[in-house]
């Protein structure tokens, strides 16, 4: 899979995510507790790992992939 189209599927996630998010803030006052928890332990966290995502997923992306140091070298001391 391409990197352009990995970053459009981050990006559409992040807008579908801030939609219920849009909802939960226009909503009537009265309706704001039925949507309370799935905005705070689901649709918030979401769009919060997937907005780093897009800004620093290159950084984690590139720790993740750093071998470890050779064992070897430090045997040798």
């Amino acid at each position: 899979m391409r990197e352009s189209t990995k970053r459009s599927i981050v990006r559409l996630l992040h807008l579908v995510f801030a939609i219920p998010i849009a909802g939960y803030i226009y909503s009537p006052f009265d309706q704001i507790p039925n949507y309370a928890p799935a905005t705070r332990f689901v649709f918030v966290p979401a769009l919060v790992l997937s907005g780093l995502w897009m800004w620093k997923g290159h950084v984690v992306r590139r720790l993740v992939s750093r071998r470890p140091a050779r064992q070897d070298l430090a045997d040798k001391s």
